[in-house]
């Protein structure tokens, strides 16, 4: 069978991060949307997803297909249902479909014409951008269990101090001396090639993806991920960082998101609950305005390419889009558009030619190419941005 997944109904209520990918290869747990159905499948996808994105992001279709709301979180009830789709047949949860069965001559879909299998057990769904880090601890703790599953660890060094072994994954090549694993409270798992220097304390739900790395005398609560090849330092709380980004120095990062290729400067920091106490509400692309979170802790969203300077204060639930770099004294606004270029003093537009030469200086440091496809995802949100920024 030809799996696709598509993004569905929430795509834009996860922009800045569906900015730039689809809705499947969000980070959340320790893997993408994507690499969980692809394991419990046993089958590569392709998407369905913004024209803009089809490029770097294809679609394949073939004869039979069997489309996934990218969505919804696979599990062992939903992921054989999946696999059992026949012609005519579809899963819903409520109004919502999460798959259905399709073939390349069906010109539309029409779910009156289709036996409807009603899905009625728990699953994760990623709808809002704060599902990722709020469903992280979750998240991690199904991966972990899923990964691990008959597979025994690397042993543990020594001269770690560890709490509660038994919840402790280490794959191969990974490093670490001289650091507190405290997984007591949820699952530790350390990922190919990573490695955490020494002096770090670490609490679970915990996921250090393959060669990602977590610097000396770091404090992380969980539920934390790092993603691939990405890295963190000072104190980390409840936060998922996807591929690439780095927050490497001293200063507090919670209750947050970071996309790919993120930098945040030594000495910055986030505020993650208010003063108050109040709900925190998040800047909505789709609305045009600040939406209600229901959390009392959120942080800070920042999309692929932007980077802070040094001691950047960003106020609670702030959303900054993509290619924004941000600097100077004083909090920033809680909305920064994409490729904006300034602080809390006021911003101007951050043009494509200076945006684009960073990011292929950055890149070409971790030995990827900033290629065309890239460039023309990134011209394509500049244009779409230019009705928030002020010019």
């Amino acid at each position: 069978m030809n799996y696709i997944l598509f993004d569905g109904p929430a795509r834009n209520a996860l922009l800045p991060f569906t900015f730039t990918r689809p809705v499947a290869d969000i980070l959340v747990g320790i893997m993408t949307i994507r690499q969980k159905w692809e394991m419990h499948l046993g089958s590569t996808t392709t998407t369905v997803t913004e024209e803009y994105l089809s490029e770097k992001f294809p679609m394949v279709e073939l004869e039979e297909n069997v489309m996934i709301n990218a969505s919804f979180l696979p599990n062992a009830v939903l992921v054989e249902m999946v696999s059992n789709l026949g012609p005519n047949q579809a899963i819903f949860k409520g109004d919502d479909v999460i798959a259905f069965y399709t073939n390349n001559e069906q010109e539309s879909v029409d779910f009156d014409a289709y036996e409807i299998l009603e899905y009625n057990e728990d699953c994760i769904t990623i709808e809002h951008t704060w599902d990722i880090f709020s469903k992280n601890d979750i998240a991690i703790r199904e991966d972990f269990e899923f990964l691990t599953e008959d597979r025994k660890s690397q042993p543990i060094p020594k001269s770690v101090n560890v709490i509660a072994p038994e919840n402790v994954f280490i794959e191969e090549g990974a490093k670490l001396e001289f650091v507190t694993l405290n997984a007591s409270e949820g699952p530790i798992y350390i990922g190919k090639d990573s490695e955490i220097m020494e002096g770090s304390i670490i609490r679970g739900p915990f996921a250090l993806c393959e060669n990602a790395q977590v610097k000396m005398g770091a404090k992380v609560y969980g539920a934390t991920t790092v993603g691939p090849y990405s890295r963190i330092g000072g104190e980390v709380k409840n936060a998922v960082l996807f591929a690439y980004s780095n927050k490497g120095h001293d200063g507090f990062l919670g209750d947050s998101v970071l996309g790919e290729w993120c930098n945040i400067g030594a000495d910055s920091n986030n505020s993650n609950l208010k003063n108050n106490y109040e709900e925190v509400k998040l800047w909505s692309y789709e609305t045009e305005g600040f939406a209600k979170t229901g959390l009392q802790f959120c942080g800070l969203m920042m999309g692929d390419h932007s980077k802070c300077g040094i001691n950047t204060m960003f106020n609670t639930g702030t959303v900054v889009g993509v290619s924004a770099n941000i600097f100077g004294s004083g909090f920033p606004r809680n909305f920064v558009p994409s490729f904006s270029w300034g602080g809390a003093a006021g911003f101007t537009t951050y043009v494509t030619k200076k945006a684009f030469e960073t990011a292929r200086l950055v890149m070409s440091r971790r030995n990827v190419d900033f290629n065309e496809k890239e460039a023309a995802i990134l011209e394509h949100i500049f244009e779409e941005s230019k009705k928030w920024r002020k010019e």
